[in-house]
C-alpha cells in the first residue's frame, strides 16, 4: 500500500542512475505522513540521517509558492521557481509524478484503464512498463531542450533519436526527408515541384530580418501563410506536407495567419535534424514521466517539499478573495500563490475541445516503416477529409518503455464527432494487431483567468500536438505572470555540451 502522502525528493530508480550522466548519488531518507513506505518511492537529499521512515505532516508553514500536481507544466515551474530561491511546496493526489504527463506500468494503467481486471502474464514484469499518457517527442532544437540545459536537469535523464519521421499521402506513408539525398528521392513531390520546394526552403533558411535581401518581396508578419506558398508556386499537397509533418501545425488555420509563426516552426524543424540527422526528435529513456521527475529533483535540490499521494481537500482564500492555502484533511500549508492543473480547479476552467489518445500495445514495428523501433506518423487532415491531424507515436524497449519483444503506439487527435474513436480508426489501421488497447478521451481544458487578481495561476491541458511547443509556451505564460518577469534562459558554460549530450541515437 501506497504511503499516505511522501515527502520526496525524487530519484530514478537504482537501475536508471548512470555515472556515464554524471548523477551524485546521496544517502535517502523517505518521509511519509502514513505508517509504511510506498514501494518505488525514494527520496534523495544530501542527509546526516540514514535511510527510513520519519513522519511530517502538513504544519501550516508559510510557502512563497505552493504547486499542485505534478505534470511537467507544473514541474517545470516548481524546479524553476526554486532555482530562484522561492519556498515551493508541491503535492499531487497520485501515488506517482508525472498528472497527465505521466509513465505508468501496467498495473497503474490496467487500474487507470481497466479497474479490477490484472496484466496478463504474457506481458512480463511489471517494471519493465514506463507507459505514457500522452504521445509527445521533444524537438532536438526547441525551448524546452534549452529549459533542461540550462538547468542541468539532463544530469538525470539520458534521451535517444526517434529514429523516423513519416506522412501520411495519398493512402501510403513516407518518410520525411531529412537529407538531400532523401529529398532527391521522395514520393512526396513530383520532379518539378522539387525544385520549387527547394527554393522556398532555401528561402525559409537563409531569411535575414534584418537582411532586406533575403525577403525577396515577403512580410512574415503582414503576409498570409498562404500567400507566400502561392508566391513560390507551391502545390497544395506540398503546402499540406510543410504545414503539417514539418512546421507541425494541427489543423489549416496557419493558412490565414501571418507567415512569422510558420517560418519558425519551419526553421525549429530543420535546425532540429541539423542537429542529429535522422530526425527532428528525441525522447527520455524510460518514457515522458522521466521528465516532470527531472525538473522535481532539480526543485527538491533547492529546497523544494514535495507530497504525493496527498488529496487536497478544500483552496483556502482570504476575504478578498486572493488565495491564502490548502487544506488536506485537518493539515493546512499556506502561500502568497498557488499553481496546479485544471484537476484541482474545475470551477475555474472551460472546455475548448476534447482529444482522444489510444494506448496500444504490440509486438511489431509499425509496417511500412523499414522495421525502425522508434517513428512518428502524422496523417494530415486533408487527406482523411477531417479538421484535425491524427498522430501516431511509436516507441520500443530500445527505450525502456516495454517488454523486450514489444511496442507501444499512441495515436491521438482531436474529437470532431460524438463517435472518437471512430475518427482514429486511420491511424489505427497502419498499426497492424494489435495486443492490447486503451482509449481516453479527456478534455482541453483552459483557465478562465490569468490569475493575477486571485493569485491562482492554472496550467492548460495537454493539447493534441506531437511536440511540448505549447507547453513551453504555457510554462513560459505562467513563469512571467508569477514571477512578475520574463523568463530568460542564462547561458552556463557547460551548456553546449549538455545539449550534445541529449540524444545519442546511435549508441
Amino acid at each position: 500500500m501506497p504511503c499516505g502522502g511522501v515527502y520526496m525528493c525524487p530519484e530514478p530508480s537504482p537501475s536508471r542512475t548512470s555515472s556515464a550522466l554524471g548523477v551524485t548519488t546521496y544517502r535517502t531518507r523517505l518521509f511519509t505522513t502514513g505508517g509504511g513506505c510506498a514501494p518505488g518511492l525514494r527520496a534523495v537529499v544530501p542527509s546526516l540521517l540514514d535511510g527510513g521512515c520519519g513522519y511530517l505532516i502538513l504544519d501550516e508553514e508559510e510557502y512563497d509558492v505552493i504547486v499542485l500536481g505534478t505534470g511537467l507544466t507544473e514541474c517545470v515551474l516548481s524546479g524553476l521557481l526554486s532555482v530562484e530561491g522561492k519556498k515551493v511546496l508541491h503535492i499531487d493526489r497520485n501515488d506517482y509524478y508525472g498528472g497527465e504527463s505521466a509513465s505508468l506500468n501496467l498495473t497503474q494503467l490496467y487500474r487507470r484503464f481497466r479497474q479490477g481486471e490484472e496484466p496478463p502474464a504474457q506481458f512480463g514484469r511489471d517494471r519493465d512498463w514506463n507507459i505514457d499518457l500522452i504521445p509527445k517527442f521533444m524537438m532536438a532544437n526547441e525551448e524546452l531542450v534549452r529549459v533542461l540545459t540550462h538547468t542541468d536537469v539532463t544530469r538525470y535523464l539520458e534521451f535517444k533519436q526517434i529514429e523516423g519521421s513519416y506522412v501520411y499521402r495519398d493512402g501510403r506513408i513516407s518518410k520525411v526527408p531529412a537529407t538531400e539525398m532523401e529529398a532527391v528521392t521522395t514520393p512526396l513531390v513530383g520532379l518539378f515541384e522539387k525544385r520549387r520546394l527547394k527554393k522556398f526552403l532555401e528561402f525559409v533558411q537563409n531569411w535575414r530580418d534584418d537582411d532586406p535581401s533575403t525577403h525577396q518581396g515577403v512580410d512574415l508578419d503582414r503576409m498570409q501563410m498562404i500567400d507566400v506558398f502561392k508566391k513560390f508556386s507551391l502545390e497544395a499537397g506540398t503546402q499540406d506536407f510543410l504545414g503539417h509533418a514539418m512546421a507541425l501545425h494541427t489543423d489549416d488555420d496557419f493558412l490565414h495567419r501571418p507567415a512569422r509563426e510558420t517560418h519558425t516552426r519551419l526553421v525549429l524543424y530543420a535546425s532540429s535534424i541539423a542537429r542529429y540527422g535522422k530526425s527532428p526528435y528525441i525522447y527520455p529513456l524510460y518514457g515522458l514521466g522521466e521528465l516532470p521527475q527531472g525538473f522535481a529533483r532539480l526543485s527538491a535540490i533547492y529546497g523544494g517539499t514535495y507530497m504525493l499521494d496527498k488529496p487536497v481537500s478544500e483552496v483556502l482564500y482570504d476575504e478578498d478573495g486572493k488565495f491564502k492555502g490548502i487544506r488536506s484533511g485537518d493539515e493546512k500549508a499556506y502561500a502568497k500563490q498557488v499553481i496546479g492543473d485544471p484537476s484541482y480547479f474545475t470551477d475555474r476552467v472551460k472546455s475548448v475541445g476534447r482529444v482522444i489518445r489510444a494506448i496500444c500495445l504490440l509486438k511489431h514495428p509499425i509496417p511500412n516503416t523499414g522495421d525502425v523501433n522508434s517513428v512518428q506518423i502524422i496523417i494530415p487532415q486533408k487527406q482523411v477529409k477531417r479538421k484535425n491531424d491524427i498522430y501516431v507515436a511509436c516507441v520500443s524497449s530500445t527505450h525502456n518503455v516495454c517488454a523486450k519483444g514489444y511496442y507501444l503506439a499512441i495515436v491521438s487527435t482531436i474529437v470532431e464527432t460524438e463517435i472518437p474513436e471512430k475518427e482514429i480508426l486511420p491511424g489505427l489501421e497502419l498499426l497492424g494487431p494489435i495486443e492490447a488497447k486503451f482509449v481516453a478521451v479527456s478534455n482541453l481544458n483552459v483557465p478562465l483567468a490569468d490569475g493575477k487578481a486571485d493569485q491562482v495561476f492554472i496550467s492548460k491541458s495537454y493539447d493534441a500536438s506531437s511536440n511540448f511547443v505549447s507547453i513551453f509556451d504555457d510554462i513560459r505564460d505562467i513563469y512571467q505572470r508569477v514571477a512578475g518577469q520574463d523568463l530568460v534562459l542564462k547561458r552556463r558554460p557547460r551548456q553546449e555540451e549538455e545539449q550534445e549530450t541529449l540524444a545519442q541515437g546511435d549508441n
